[in-house]
């Protein structure tokens, strides 16, 4: 009973922290359903989580997660790009539809496949027989999709000025985070498919400058997106710049690096080349490696 009770906090918090964002970043301009935008687009990301948290869980299976987190963003930013064109918006809403778009397309089918090959997500493993558990995983998805998209759904719902320098600077981090991404996801990709390296961890290309590098890329491109939108924020709208930290530290401190790196510790931790890439190759932000690859 407790341990359901702490998982049903932990969701009501979740909420409460998107839909504060929500009503104090949002600009008053429009509405959605009845609601001030914002607010309610933050709350169809956790409703829609919901939606598919249900026959996942009774299904006990995760297939779904990912690929609902990148069809979330796409709704989201479908209705602000809509809202915006009612409103008669400039570029830069379209602008930002589009780089998230492409990004969402790109990560929700490569996520899909991976864990549809694989047959799970061996994050789940302990939380999907268990609804409350299971039930904070999709929760924490709504709102870190909504927290990830803040800055862009800030300036796609409110006013609106013509593009300048900062768009293009915007445009060239973000592409650049995104090259990153798709490079380093391809790059390991072929690395698990050759059956000399099956159960080994990989430490070349992208991978010997940095332990994560896709998680660079993710981090960096949200850096991008902010960057082009923070030029119509005013007042609370400045709230928006939280979301490539919040990028960062669910990333480093919660779901991503954390749980990688006690994975990769318990597998291969007794492995003197491992250690040895370990200790000398940065856990996420790039840099020129200082050895030789063993097996490169």
């Amino acid at each position: 009973m407790t341990r359901h009770f702490l998982a049903l906090f932990i969701v009501a918090l979740s909420v409460g922290i998107g839909l504060g964002l929500a009503w104090l970043a949002d600009s008053g301009q429009r509405q959605l359903l009845g609601l001030p935008m914002l607010p309610a687009l933050a709350l169809l990301a956790f409703v829609i989580q919901w939606l598919v948290w249900l026959p996942s869980w009774l299904a006990r299976t995760e297939l779904y997660y990912d690929l609902t987190g990148s069809l979330t963003y796409l709704l989201l930013i479908a209705l602000a790009a809509w809202s915006a064109a009612q409103a008669g918006s400039g570029a830069r809403a379209w602008l930002l539809a589009g780089l998230i778009a492409v990004w969402a397309v790109r990560l929700g089918l490569f996520l899909f496949r991976r864990v549809k090959r694989r047959g799970k997500d061996g994050r789940f493993d302990e939380i999907k027989t268990h609804w409350s558990r299971f039930l904070v995983a999709w929760s924490l998805q709504g709102l870190w999709v909504f927290t990830t998209l803040l800055a862009a759904l800030i300036a796609m719902t409110g006013s609106d000025r013509p593009l300048g320098p900062w768009a293009v600077i915007g445009s060239l981090i973000w592409l650049a985070g995104f090259a990153i991404e798709v490079i380093a996801d391809r790059q390991k990709s072929r690395f698990n498919a050759r059956a000399d390296q099956a159960g080994r961890y990989i430490d070349q290309g992208l991978w010997a400058w940095s332990r994560h590098p896709n998680y660079f890329g993710e981090i960096l491109l949200w850096v991008g997106i902010a960057v082009i939108a923070a030029p119509v924020f005013s007042g609370w709208q400045w709230l928006g710049l939280l979301s490539p930290l919040i990028v960062y530290l669910l990333i480093t401190r919660v779901s991503g690096v954390p749980l990688l790196e006690q994975r990769a510790d318990e597998r291969w931790g007794a492995d003197p080349a491992y250690r040895q890439y370990r200790d000398t190759t940065p856990v996420l932000f790039p840099r020129p490696p200082r050895r030789p690859s063993p097996r490169a």
